[in-house]
């Protein structure tokens, strides 16, 4: 009896001993896999020069939302003492739909619009109050609703509104990005940049025959303009002491290709290729050259000391080092198109605190 009981001992721990053996070899085959997948992934992405970190972000930011608005209510209400405030004297959902729609001071929402809107006009509209509405300018609703005339709406009409400034272009046999950029005085960069504008091939941004595409700051061809010119860069440097001082001067001169928005920090600014480009202000490199694989690629950042840095992107070449203290107006580097860029451009930026800045607002 002994010895079966025994017998029966060792042949359930050799039992639990094959488990063990099988279930550390299929674990380790399944981490083995997981870490390959995983590298993989992690190089394709270093490859893209930072193209998914866009949607990366914004994806990670609805997903944080979506979880806060979700689970609000419930951690609200598990707090002991805390009750819901319903007031009795609540307007009827009948009466909360009553809105003068005619009140000259309506406001359109400032959440970001990705797609062409509608828009009826009202008793008292303007082209001009409709394009502040909508944050862009009098020629974007002339071009897209094919208005003869500032004075050619009237109440009830209903106008097509882009979600920025620019054009709306159908995509043709044979055009191109770069083509399509020539055709509307505006810069390729600008149409990449635009986080609503898709492509066949985002590598090369190769386009569908038929898709509508949205040109940035896009002009039509042979047309007198209802609003004012675009600002061009004035290259007017002067040297300063090594302290920032808080005064920018234009870091290039050219011509703005694309200007500050919610999707775009900074300021492009195109020119030749090679053309110097100037610290726009007094201060110490942070960072010189192409340390990641972001689309800024080859890079200048200064510190100015007061809270200010300026960020200097896509350089063909870097003439300074980091820690080197740098004046105002001198040559840090040459224009380039390395990183996400589409031709020889400077993009600009300035951040206060760490916030992004209308480069606009301080250049003069």
């Amino acid at each position: 009896m002994k010895k079966k009981v025994r017998l029966l001992i060792f042949d359930f721990k050799e039992f639990l001993d094959a488990w063990r053996q099988f279930l550390w070899t299929r674990g380790y085959r399944v981490f083995v896999k997981f870490e390959a997948g995983k590298r993989l992934i992690a190089s394709i992405l270093y490859r893209q020069r930072g193209r998914f970190a866009r949607p990366f972000v914004h994806s990670a930011m609805g997903g944080i939302v979506a979880m806060a608005v979700t689970l609000a209510p419930v951690l609200a209400s598990s707090f002991p003492g805390v009750e819901p405030e319903l007031s009795q004297d609540l307007v009827p959902a009948a009466q909360v739909l009553e809105i003068d729609y005619d009140e000259t001071s309506t406001q359109v929402s400032d959440k970001v619009r990705d797609r062409v809107e509608e828009y009826v006009v009202k008793v008292g509209d303007t082209v001009s109050a409709i394009a502040d509405k909508f944050g862009v300018s009098r020629d974007t609703v002339r071009w897209e609703n094919n208005l003869a005339s500032v004075n050619a709406i009237k109440p009830g009409q209903t106008l097509r509104i882009l979600p920025v400034t620019g054009v709306r272009h159908k995509v043709g046999r044979g055009e191109t990005v770069y083509t399509i950029a020539k055709k509307y005085g505006a810069n390729a960069q600008a149409i990449v940049d635009f986080p609503f504008n898709t492509f066949s091939d985002n590598e090369t941004f190769a386009l569908a025959v038929g898709q509508d595409l949205i040109v940035p700051d896009g002009e039509k061809p042979n047309e007198v303009l209802w609003s004012p010119p675009k600002y061009v860069a004035q290259n007017t440097p002067n040297a300063g002491s090594v302290t920032g001082s808080g005064q920018f001067v234009w870091p290039i001169g050219g011509r703005i290709t694309q200007r500050f928005a919610w999707y775009h920090r900074g300021v492009d600014i195109a020119t030749s290729m090679g053309t110097p480009v100037l610290a726009a202000d007094s201060g110490t490199v942070q960072v010189a050259g192409w340390p990641d694989n972001s689309g800024y690629g080859n890079r200048v950042v200064i510190n100015h000391g007061n809270g200010y840095v300026t960020w200097y992107a896509h350089l063909s070449r870097v003439s300074v080092s980091v820690g080197q203290a740098v004046s105002r107006g001198q040559q840090i580097g040459l224009e380039g198109s390395t990183g996400r860029s589409t031709g020889p451009h400077l993009h600009f930026e300035i951040r206060k605190n760490g916030v992004f800045q209308n480069p606009l607002n301080y250049l003069k």
